[in-house]
């Protein structure tokens, strides 16, 4: 439904404040909707068209049960796309549409502008619309049941894949200094050196010795596969999985539906951050009657809103834009500032540069929550707000401060994010103990593996390769491998020597 030509012209008004800030958006299409359409639209992941699947079902359960009990609602919904398309309730009073609007066309700003939403394609609402065709298609001819057990197995994977890979050209993975030419021979490279000081800087010993080195490592280079480890382990399936031709068609559309939603998790504190910091400017400066403040103020509020052992991301992301551009202001960075002793000195510090504006905008360019939180979330910071790491107490059933020291709180918050604070595993060997069983390698990196999801990820994995699944992992600082074979699971420690 279109807009009111009430709701039209703050639309209008409010985009001519948001580019008068310096936002940069797409053109921003708004549409009103219900509650239940709001509902069926999140439950799609912002789209209006999806294929079938039962999980979107039962997150539009969830999101019309938590909305019919008072537990939660939608107040914005907004797409990557160009041009952006982005949801408002018509339940919603004029202050919170406002408030909404303003809200995103930041995060517009934030999808046109960020590097990490470089790569993603613009024309997604269209080819979300065209993934969902193909699949119907594929219903209709293999049958409903078929095809929503291999999505069940693809969906429950597509966290299998390499974050970064967009951002990365691999070149071939040739063993340096190898050179191989006709019937297996081989070239070794020599050192540089005068003829009569060649037999003294190469001697032939060496030579030969250097030939059966590198006639040993084409043969393991020829007999592993692949050459080196892959993280984007979906990929590699679609391509050598024995898979029939809709089987890898399907494959596909969920790994390109991954990468797409990719940047939303990369992104998420900066980009609530950035949108809550510009919505409260606008509100605030530009946009807000008398007497719209107060629910103003009570909505704002209930989006900050922090509670122990849970990470708020309007919350922490909007603080420290705050404090960025605070602190660019003033010239509180760099050497001076930092090796500066003197306290009294350093918490009046104002150089009036006002570099603020600038900085907040060149953040909102080229960071990810991973690196905005690596190079910004300072100890002052972490105790002015209050931020400490927290533990569940099994005895009083109550989440407890564990610890207050910063490298430790900095360090969980990074290991939250990294990997979206999921395993990071990698595909080691296509050809295991030359059986063609896959081994994997689950890559430790403060992050503990789920043994009941690690052994359902196998037999998805079995359910695509149809071949054993083998995946190295450390329990309570033992090394195993836990295997699938299609019937049973099977753990055993492995020698540290002794890896695949």
């Amino acid at each position: 439904m279109d807009l009111t030509p009430e709701l039209a012209a703050e639309a209008k008004r409010i985009a001519e404040y948001a580019r008068g800030y310096g936002l940069d958006f797409y053109d921003t299409i708004f549409e009103l909707l219900d509650f239940d359409e709001v509902n069926q639209v999140a439950s799609y992941g912002g789209f209006p068209t999806r294929y079938p699947h039962w999980r979107f079902g039962m997150d539009y359960e969830q999101l019309s049960k938590g909305y019919a009990y008072g537990l939660s609602k939608i107040y914005e919904l907004v797409i990557n796309n160009d041009p952006c398309y982005a949801y408002l309730m018509k339940s919603n009073g004029l202050t919170d549409q406002k408030l909404v609007m303003a809200h995103v066309y930041a995060h517009c700003d934030f999808f046109k502008n960020n590097i990490w939403f470089s790569k993603t394609n613009r024309k997604m609402v269209d080819e979300t619309a065209n993934h969902a065709t193909r699949i119907r298609r594929y219903v209709d001819r293999i049958g409903y049941e078929a095809v929503e057990r291999f999505l069940d197995v693809c969906m429950s994977i597509d966290n299998l894949i390499d974050y970064h890979a967009p951002f990365i050209r691999r070149g071939d993975h040739d063993v340096e200094g190898l050179e191989e030419i006709g019937e297996g021979r081989v070239i070794v490279p020599k050192l540089k050196s005068k003829d009569y000081m060649d037999s003294y800087i190469n001697p032939t010993e060496y030579l030969e010795q250097q030939k059966k080195e590198i006639e040993k490592k084409l043969q393991e280079r020829k007999r592993k596969f692949p050459q080196e480890p892959i993280k984007d382990i979906v990929e590699f399936l679609i391509k050598y999985a024995p898979l029939e031709k809709w089987q890898r068609d399907v494959l596909a559309i969920i790994r390109e539906e991954a990468y797409y939603f990719a940047p939303q998790g990369q992104t998420k504190i900066m980009n609530e951050g950035w949108a809550t910091y510009w919505h409260s400017r606008m509100m605030t400066e530009k946009i807000l009657t008398d007497g719209e403040v107060i629910d103003y103020a009570d909505h704002h509020s209930g989006t900050l809103g922090t509670r122990p052992g849970v990470i708020n991301p309007y919350k922490i992301g909007v603080e420290l834009f705050r404090d960025i551009e605070n602190r660019w202001n003033k010239g509180q960075f760099g050497k001076e500032y930092e090796e500066c002793e003197n306290m009294a000195e350093k918490s009046s510090w104002d150089r009036k540069l006002g570099l603020g504006r600038d900085k907040i905008f060149e953040v909102r360019r080229i960071y990810n929550d991973v690196t905005f939180i690596d190079t910004f979330l300072n100890a002052d910071f972490c105790r002015e707000h209050g931020l400490f790491a927290y533990s569940y107490n099994y005895k009083t059933g109550q989440y407890e401060i564990s610890d207050r020291d910063f490298k430790v709180i900095k360090q969980k918050f990074l290991f939250s994010l990294t990997n979206f604070g999921q395993p990071i595993i990698m595909l080691h060997d296509a050809n295991y103990r030359n059986r063609n069983e896959l081994y994997l390698v689950h890559h430790t990196e403060g992050v503990d593996l789920r043994l009941d999801w690690a052994k359902a990820t196998l037999e998805a994995l079995f359910a695509i390769w149809q071949r054993p699944v083998n995946l190295e992992t450390t329990i309570e600082g033992r090394l195993k491998v836990i295997s699938f074979d299609g019937k049973s699971h099977v753990e055993k420690e492995l020698a540290k020597d002794n890896r695949g």
